[in-house]
């Protein structure tokens, strides 16, 4: 095969086109392509999607983490992005791992968090969407089939399948919180995305149930309406990170999120457009705290100060030369010592590396084929740690990016740390509708009135 070589013209020398033969040579090259004399028709060009169109109203969200309590009340615009009307924060307390283990302590953080939003938006919430996180959650996926009998596939039918599945999925003392559609089959054609209207005689769907322990989740609803507060949706909190954080075609090619927060690692497997498998690792940011105020006897705030000012997950060469003074606690609270910057990163480097080594195993073990394979991106507010993306290229042998929020204005200005908003940025998403992207479709028809109506229809779901 010859090389195509290229030889420029001397621009002084060469006459120039006349004008006409320069139109002549721009309309060939708009005309088909050929190819051994034959006329090849090129695809018309895509045209440019249209913004989002997102749920009229303004809405509340509320991350509650094991580190911070996340408020944000904001809309949709009509250019497609997100406006955060207001935003409100507080340090957590009564809160382990995403579960609420004080009650009272809960209440207060949580209003404190929601009264600071609801004042800088100028608005009251009475409803708010909330991050699932509590409860141990589990993911599972499986595959129900339903007889239509030759005729057009209904609403009706795809609500049956659906229900089929969370009542196969009902586990004693847990309760189910997303019942995804990855895709259907009618009869021997797999693959279609929205099943209603075919003809087929075997309706078949592969469906992801997410569920959570019954008694967190009352926990949860106790606190938050003793806060004079209640849910709208319960969202699982890596699904919603996954939302902000990604676009169309990570999601459609397969992309692993991971959510590294205060105490807990949360998993999000995405592939073929749709959520496909969820993990949570109850392990994050708050653990290394307590790894370096333990082994340095110095305070769980002195200790969070040191990692975030100097702390990293690799080694440099400068380390062992940087010397940092450190507050020790106990009988000795006043006094100061002396240690090298390499002693904080040899502390915070063997928690990392556990932490991710966990995330490999778990995509190791997750069953969903190829979609395991692509980018990683991490985000959360322990993915800032200096180091991080590099030690995660390495333990799980992936090309790693850093993710933040898209397409949202309003949050605060240091965009550094906009990876700590993922979550509820990405409930605000939901919130305006825009978690309809990702499959979780509602089916649901409006309950039939009266009483013999209602017989007859809890007849036909059963038979």
């Amino acid at each position: 095969m010859n090389d195509l070589v290229v030889v420029p013209q001397d621009s002084e020398s060469a006459p120039r086109a006349p004008r006409r033969r320069r139109a002549r040579r721009r309309e060939q090259s708009l005309a088909p392509a050929t190819q051994s004399g034959r006329s090849v028709a090129l695809p018309p060009p895509d045209e440019p999607a249209p913004p989002r169109a997102w749920r009229p109203g303004t809405f509340g969200v509320l991350d509650i983490g094991s580190t911070k309590i996340m408020c944000l009340i904001g809309r949709g615009e009509a250019d497609g992005t997100l406006r955060v009307l207001g935003h409100g924060w507080r340090r957590s307390h009564g809160v382990r791992c995403g579960g609420i283990v004080n009650l009272h302590e809960a209440e207060a953080a949580i209003r404190a968090a929601v009264g600071q939003a609801e004042d800088a938006a100028e608005r009251r919430l009475d409803r708010v969407y909330v991050n699932l996180s509590c409860g141990h959650p589990e993911s599972r996926l499986f595959n129900v089939r339903w007889p239509v009998g030759g005729r057009e596939i209904t609403a009706a039918d795809v609500r049956r399948v659906v229900t089929e599945g969370q009542m196969r999925a009902q586990t004693e003392g847990r309760s189910t919180i997303h019942t995804i559609p990855l895709d259907f089959s009618v009869d021997e054609t797999a693959g279609v995305p929205d099943p209603r209207g075919h003809l087929c005689d075997q309706l078949t769907s592969r469906l992801h149930v997410i569920d959570a322990s019954t008694t967190a989740l009352r926990n949860l609803e106790t606190v938050l309406s003793r806060a004079e507060l209640k849910i709208a949706e319960l969202v699982s909190a890596p699904l919603a990170s996954g939302l902000s954080v990604l676009d169309e075609d990570e999601r459609e090619l397969g992309v692993t999120v991971v959510d590294m927060g205060g105490g807990t690692t949360s998993i999000a497997i995405f592939g073929e457009g749709h959520l496909l498998h969820t993990a949570c690792l109850p392990v994050g940011g708050m653990h290394v705290t307590r790894d370096i105020a333990h082994v340095l006897s110095t305070s769980i705030d002195s200790a969070e100060w040191l990692k975030t000012m100097y702390g990293s997950a690799e080694l440099s060469a400068d380390d062992d030369l940087d010397v940092l003074p450190v507050q020790l606690i106990g009988d000795n609270e006043h006094q100061f010592v002396n240690i090298s910057r390499s002693k904080v990163v040899s502390i915070i480097r063997p928690r990392i590396e556990e932490t991710l080594e966990m995330v490999r195993d778990r995509l190791e073990s997750a069953g969903v084929g190829r979609a395991t394979d692509g980018r990683v991106v991490l985000t959360g507010g322990a993915s800032l740690l200096d180091g991080v993306g590099n030690m995660a290229a390495r333990i799980l042998n992936r090309q790693v990016r850093l993710g933040r929020p898209n397409n949202i204005r309003g949050l605060p200005e240091d965009a550094a740390a906009w990876p700590s908003f993922a979550t509820s940025a990405g409930l605000l998403a939901w919130a305006a509708g825009g978690g309809g992207a990702l499959g979780d479709m509602d089916f649901s028809e409006p309950r039939p009135r009266g009483f013999l109506r209602r017989v007859v229809e809890f007849i036909r779901d059963r038979v």
